[in-house]
């Protein structure tokens, strides 16, 4: 079980500030909402802690269970237990999806699961999410539906078991089929182990997780923290209380597309490169 602590944390991409003094702290078994308009700082909040290179961090600090990790790299991070599941998974041409999901797995474990071990794990998560089997067996990503894709971002999150879960839009795209499987999911690891963080622009998702509670991001500050009645308001009303009751203009969108820097490119790249080399 781990506390992750966000201390006055700013961010830039391409020398513009994004993230302008971001306070959090998580501990396990809180399911956090993360709530706002496009553009004003989420993914860029998800992308900074997950250390995405392109995402500059010129003030403040992340720490995990006591340990500064903000000069740490994206599979240093991973390996002490942080997730991200992205909004536009990349796709890898010649990485199978069962090779890149083990060697992930083993790279967190001191010794390497069995191959009988890892197709049990694998057999009971794709059963949990209702996905067939076989994608396991196709190059990562590469033809997949989104819907596939994002079902595929959970199931990466199902075999590492991480113990913070950062899902970023993860219910975009899906039906509502789908979107029950990918709660269900997120249901098995809300045991009081587990931390997650999760963006959505739906209540449906929201509804269906329980957040224990919400903030909302606005030009790149937190400026409202509460429980889940924050997700009911924005579902009502959006975000145009947020004006006439705090004085907070909302400035136009800052935050760079996730489609123009993702974290996946460099992630993958890394694990496609560690599957050929074994």
């Amino acid at each position: 079980m781990k506390e992750l602590l966000i201390e006055n944390l700013h961010v830039e991409v391409e020398n513009k500030e994004i993230l302008k003094g971001i306070d959090l702290t998580l501990k396990p078994g809180q399911t956090l909402a993360i709530l706002g308009p496009n553009g004003h700082g989420k993914s860029t909040l998800f992308n900074a802690l997950m250390g995405n290179p392109k995402y500059k961090i010129t003030q403040g600090k992340i720490i995990l269970d006591g340990e500064d990790i903000t000069n740490l790299s994206v599979d240093e991070r991973s390996k002490k237990g942080l997730f991200l599941a992205m909004q536009n998974p990349c796709e890898v041409p010649g990485v199978i999806n069962a090779e890149f999901l083990r060697s992930a797995l083993n790279a967190r474990k001191e010794k390497p699961v069995s191959l009988y071990q890892f197709y049990k794990l694998l057999d009971n998560a794709t059963k949990k999410l209702n996905m067939p089997f076989d994608l396991a067996n196709r190059n990562l990503n590469e033809g997949f539906s989104g819907g596939e894709k994002k079902r595929n971002e959970i199931l990466q999150m199902l075999i590492l078991n991480p113990d913070i879960c950062m899902l970023d839009e993860i219910d975009s795209g899906l039906d509502v089929d789908a979107i029950n499987d990918v709660s269900n999911a997120i249901k098995s690891l809300q045991d009081g182990n587990h931390c997650f963080m999760v963006i959505s622009h739906y209540a449906r998702l929201f509804n269906l997780i329980n957040p224990t509670d919400a903030i909302i991001i606005v030009n790149g500050k937190i400026v409202l923290k509460g429980d889940s009645s924050l997700i009911n308001r924005v579902d009502k009303e959006g975000y145009e209380f947020i004006k006439s009751e705090y004085g907070i203009e909302i400035e136009k969108s800052t935050e760079k597309s996730m489609n123009q820097v993702s974290i996946g490119v460099c992630a993958t790249k890394e694990m496609s490169k560690n599957i050929h080399e074994k």
